[in-house]
């Protein structure tokens, strides 16, 4: 068992004489809420005019109607007035950074939404600042109201041999981090084909993880539901968020993996996924629901966890068993469960209060007995740990050093280093070109025809160029090659947001906007910029920690992205959430072709090909 600390009140240990003598009736409370529908996970019912009686950050009672109690005159009582009252929501698998704000603007932005735990797995922090970056975003979260965990990045680089990262994380490095106190699991396995094969390397840092009894979590982005997937739940893996079909999901479930059905900002799978439950008769209690990566617009706009749950429950989920899979099943999941996940004597007061069950219409939030929050607005944050809003981004830049917020270490390109010349003599060549998918992380591999002047590629409408440059100060080489699917009908795009080495990445339809993109990226150390075909800004994001996140607050951060969406708009740009959609075409281990900057890959064959043949 994982014990957690109920913020200044310690744990379990430093309180449980305490909270027998406030169940007791010897000790009077510090707080009770009188009046509510609780939510009860471990039964699955519902449960009206409950009395929760909270001392030192946690429950010690909960009174049902039958029974009156006395409630001493210093007791600060709370009215629920019939509202539901849900356990704090937990995320079994989030990268923080995909937010593209810091561990301090994740919590400001999703404690009001009722998320209070989250289980990240920081690997692209790791990708470019390896296990010293991963410890700074730990550190800075370690005091705020949000309870985070670590699942150690297992693949940094993504593809070795593929792609080239900032750091290396080996057995050794992961063997190192699992001794500390905030590390609870291994982060997603993405080298899928490595495991199956038996790969040296990706099964010591198995074998590190399970000396260290904690579980290793998975990425099984493969579509083959036989003899591969069994080889790898056999490694010993026991959760995986990259189902995108009800066939695959419920094929995990069936072998007892823990299936996180995942709703992003672009990957929205639930519709589909959560079909291996309301369509069958199986057990849910392996069942989670999880975010992944979410931008920062959706999380001001929409929400968090709560949002993934609105959407679960509209495809068809029972209320309380959607909410049993960001509770219950999570805390057990990661071996919490004596602390979070559920409203019951001696488990942490980190309580959402619902306004409506089916909607998730979340009112108020508790964090370690403490109200924190009301109608989506912070209630004295600085009380719990979370720095006043205009004090935000001194608090970040405190925790980071300069080294870690200049980290594009690469000379501007010239318009030659983006041109894709013809093999030979020819009027026109068929191009091996990445096709994107909508709201979906796979890409299809396309034959397209594209004209040939003077010897170099030119592009035609419906496709733009792509790049992929090496910026972490290594050898500055480049990938080229074609996509398909955005609809950019002018300018470039470019971003140091490019999964998961986080080589600086550029999308565009001529080489000269395509400098400049790569220009004003370098120029502002990292980020998001658009590029209109006269070279000019038409939006940007900087993001300068890491090249990945902001250190301003997440509204802020918010509104500049809409900013670049609509820019993405001016340049042509059709695709929903075209952000995230974009930053995984260098993820060399998601099929089924990626660039990075050593090459185009075909991530079923594993092997490199040429963009054109």
């Amino acid at each position: 068992m994982q014990y957690v600390e109920a913020g200044e009140n310690g744990t379990i240990a430093e309180s449980s004489q305490q909270l027998s003598a406030v169940a007791r009736g010897d000790q009077a409370p510090e707080t009770v809420i009188e009046n509510g529908t609780l939510v009860n996970v471990h039964t699955g019912e519902l449960q009206e005019d409950v009395t929760l009686v909270l001392t030192a950050g946690r429950i010690a009672r909960v009174v049902p109607p039958t029974e009156s109690i006395e409630i001493p005159e210093e007791t600060e009582r709370i009215d629920a007035d019939g509202q539901y009252l849900a356990p704090g929501f937990i995320d079994t698998h989030v990268h923080y950074e995909s937010s593209m704000v810091t561990a301090t603007g994740f919590c400001r932005g999703v404690v009001p939404t009722g998320t209070t735990a989250a289980f990240m797995d920081p690997h692209e922090i790791g990708n470019v600042l390896g296990l010293e970056g991963i410890r700074a975003l730990l550190d800075e979260a370690a005091d705020l109201p949000l309870k985070t965990f670590c699942t150690i990045p297992s693949c940094v680089p993504a593809a070795p041999g593929f792609e080239d990262a900032g750091a290396e994380i080996d057995a050794a490095a992961i063997e190192e981090a699992l001794e500390w106190d905030d590390v609870v699991a291994l982060g997603e396995m993405m080298n899928y084909p490595g495991v199956i094969a038996g790969d040296d390397e990706v099964h010591n840092k198995l074998a590190a993880t399970y000396r260290a009894e904690v579980p290793a979590t998975g990425h099984y982005a493969s579509r083959d539901l036989g003899a591969p997937l069994d080889a790898f739940v056999a490694s010993g893996i026991t959760a995986c968020h990259e189902s995108v079909r009800r066939e695959e999901a419920l094929a995990k479930l069936r072998r007892g993996v823990w299936t996180q059905l995942r709703q992003g900002s672009a990957w929205k799978d639930i519709p589909e996924t959560i079909k291996a439950i309301t369509e069958t008769d199986v057990d849910t209690r392996h069942l989670l629901l999880v975010t992944d990566d979410t931008h920062p617009d959706t999380i001001t706009e929409n929400g968090h966890l709560d949002r993934v749950l609105r959407v679960a429950i509209a495809n068809g989920l029972d209320p309380i068993t959607a909410i049993q899979a960001v509770t219950l099943n999570a805390a057990e999941y990661y071996n919490v469960d004596g602390d979070l996940g559920a409203l019951s004597p001696g488990k942490i007061a980190d309580i959402v209060f619902l306004d409506d069950l089916a909607t998730v219409a979340v009112e108020r939030v508790m964090v370690n007995g403490e109200l924190v929050a009301s109608d989506g607005e912070w209630i004295a944050p600085e009380a719990v740990g979370l720095p006043k809003r205009d004090q935000h981004t001194e608090s970040v830049q405190s925790q980071y050093p300069e080294k870690m917020t200049n980290t594009v270490h690469l000379q501007p390109p010239g318009p030659d280093a983006f041109e894709i010349t013809a093999p030979q003599e020819r009027d026109t060549v068929t191009a091996n070109a990445m096709g994107i998918i909508e709201n979906q992380v796979g890409t299809t591999r396309e034959e397209v025809d594209l004209p040939v002047s003077d010897g170099v590629v030119e592009l035609t409408d419906e496709i733009s160029k792509i790049a992929v440059f090496e910026r972490h100060g290594g050898d500055e080489s480049v990938g080229l090659g074609f996509v398909t699917g955005f609809g950019f009908e002018a300018g470039a795009v470019a971003s140091t947001v490019a999964h998961d080495s986080h080589n600086l990445l550029v999308v565009g339809t001529s080489d000269e906007a395509m400098v400049a993109a790569a220009q004003r990226l370098i120029d502002i150390d990292g980020g998001w910029v658009a590029i209109d075909d006269a070279g000019d800004v038409l939006a940007e994001v900087p993001l300068p920690v890491a090249g990945l996140m902001s250190d301003k607050p997440i509204d802020v951060v918010s509104d500049r992205v809409q900013k670049l969406e609509q820019a993405f708009e001016a340049l042509g740009c059709t695709v929903e959430s075209p952000f995230m959609t974009m930053s995984l075409l260098p993820l060399a281990v998601i099929p089924e072709l990626r660039l990075t900057n050593r090459g185009l890959v075909d991530t079923v064959a594993f092997e490199f090909v040429e963009p054109i043949p």
